[in-house]
């Protein structure tokens, strides 16, 4: 629609302007409505998502403390000789007391060269074919451009050898022995290779270790490319590097075998290709051998398992707190939202002040929140029952954890600190069951799945009423509505624009009118003065 001319109130000597204002305040009146409708919306959603942000914290909280099997199954573990052994607990819940002897550590083998690979000129960092000159090569060697296959096996973690060969790729005419080596070092081969720019060898070290009985640790195959024995120098095997001799038959070490840990445990010999290893879900680090044994004692970290679910009591308290009081929160009608109009008659302290009475309650008496609640209480009281739940372990109450017997508390939980230490110290398995037993019903559910399972199911139903801040106001309920608003709005205010308009119009005719009238007047006027003249 075309703007209308409007014209001010010249010959009416009315302030068009201010009448019309005054018209629109009245027809306005049901649009404020709809924009403090929206603002209510907004507020609810927002209150809604501060909710879902509260249980996502209780849940990972419970995620990250009582949820976990390592939370209860933390110890004070204790060597008398550190230096030599430590021990730490992995995944054990049963105490500790052993003794260790130490007689050897796993070793990792190596082998080296057993001469030079070049002259003083060789330079390492250059290709291969461009160093030929300054190589030494053995049994009639010939470097040449082209694809060239190395083939390396060495011992793995577990104390055995591959069945396969890792084969390694280079080309003289490209690769270097710097460029070579790291090709090996990042290759699955097992091996560390090395190359001392000092004495000109190359040395292949096993990255496990350990002793590896049916033979050698580590293994050049020397049936395809020998560029790793006649080049490089190296033996075929880490056997016969520990055992090779001169041509006087004196033995030249070119490396050593791979040895296992050896130690007596408990009155026990027994060996370990590492020197790190698991028993009993206790890990074990030997660091030097022993004279004497050395003992290990483990013990329950009550204080830890006890600050674990303490702070996870709290966490719940304080979410449960929250919940209440937004249910509770009073709701005050008689403070809308301000409009635009309102704000700008007041201060900022104002505005403060009274938007805090108009969002307030704006989850009063909400049915998602209030049937969580339930079922949260309803999570933390019930029974768990199943056969892993021993006699004394199958409730929070049995275990310290009561419900303050104050109403106004909302179920608030309260620790008894010297039961719930004492029940940690007896048994921290069933404790961690009380919380965490897996179960096809909620009743053998342990605590911590049912709160997480409740909080999910709330969650979820939030969302769907107040989505997330991703979403589209198309996914959610409050959105949807929301839509629904700003369409009423845009209506109205194309209405509002047109009422304006048509005021502005007949307002201009009544002023065209007058003056027109006031012209006759004039023109009358004139006419009969000069009649009398």
């Amino acid at each position: 629609m075309a703007n209308t001319l409007r014209i001010s109130g010249l010959a009416s000597g009315m302030d068009i302007d201010k009448i019309v204002s005054d018209l629109m305040k009245a027809e306005r009146m049901p649009l404020d409505k709809l924009k403090q409708k929206k603002q209510l919306l907004e507020w609810q959603r927002d209150d809604y998502r501060e909710m879902n942000k509260l249980l996502s914290e209780l849940d990972t909280s419970i995620f990250d403390g009582i949820y976990r099997q390592a939370t209860f199954t933390k110890q004070t573990v204790i060597s008398s000789n550190e230096a030599a052994v430590s021990v730490r607990n992995i995944s054990s819940t049963s105490q500790l007391t052993s003794t260790i002897k130490v007689t050897q550590l796993a070793e990792n083998a190596y082998m080296y060269g057993a001469v030079a690979v070049g002259n003083a000129n060789f330079d390492p960092s250059q290709t291969l074919l461009s160093q030929d000159s300054n190589i030494t090569k053995n049994n009639g060697y010939t470097l040449s451009s082209g694809t060239k296959e190395i083939r390396i096996k060495a011992i793995k973690s577990d104390g055995t050898m591959p069945t396969e060969w890792t084969t390694i790729q280079f080309d003289p005419s490209v690769d270097s022995l710097n460029s070579l080596i790291n090709k090996i070092n990042s290759s699955q081969a097992g091996v560390v290779a090395f190359y001392d720019s000092r004495t000109g060898r190359v040395s292949l070290t096993a990255k496990n270790t350990g002793d590896a009985s049916e033979g050698a640790e580590i293994v050049i195959d020397g049936t395809a490319d020998r560029f790793l024995i006649d080049v490089l120098k190296l033996p075929q095997d880490s056997d016969i590097a520990a055992a090779t001799q001169d041509p006087s038959n004196n033995t030249i070490m070119l490396g050593r075998k791979g040895k296992n840990a050896q130690f007596t445990i408990n009155g026990l010999p027994t060996e370990r290709p590492t020197n790190v290893f698991q028993i009993n879900g206790y890990e074990y680090t030997l660091k030097q051998t022993t004279v004497s044994e050395v003992t290990v004692t483990a013990s329950t970290d009550v204080d830890a398992i006890f600050n674990s679910i303490k702070s996870f009591v709290d966490k719940y308290n304080d979410t449960i707190a929250k919940i209440n009081a937004e249910l509770k929160e009073e709701r005050y009608r008689d403070y809308p939202p301000l409009t635009d109009e309102q704000k700008e008659a007041m201060t900022e302290k104002q505005i403060e002040l009274w938007e805090e009475k108009a969002r307030s309650g704006m989850l009063r008496g909400d049915s998602i929140l209030s049937s969580a609640l339930s079922k949260m209480r309803m999570n933390v009281y019930t029974k768990v029952e199943g056969a892993n739940i021993p006699s004394g372990f199958s409730q929070l109450a049995q275990i310290g954890i009561t419900t303050s017997s104050n109403y106004l508390d909302g179920g608030k939980l309260i620790i008894d600190e010297t039961k719930l230490r004492e029940k940690i110290k007896e048994n921290p398995q069933a404790v961690y069951q009380l919380f965490n037993q897996d179960g096809a019903t909620d009743a053998e559910k342990g605590i911590a799945r049912r709160l997480r399972d409740t909080i999910k199911e709330t969650i979820g139903k939030i969302e769907q009423k107040a989505g997330k801040t991703v979403w589209t106001n198309q996914q959610f309920a409050i959105g949807r509505d929301l839509i629904q608003i700003n369409d009423q709005i845009d209506r109205f205010q194309d209405r509002l624009k047109q009422i304006e308009d048509r005021y502005y119009r007949q307002f201009t005719a009544m002023e065209e009118a007058i003056q027109r009238a006031n012209q006759q007047s004039m023109y009358l006027m004139n006419a009969f003065g000069g009649m009398q003249r």
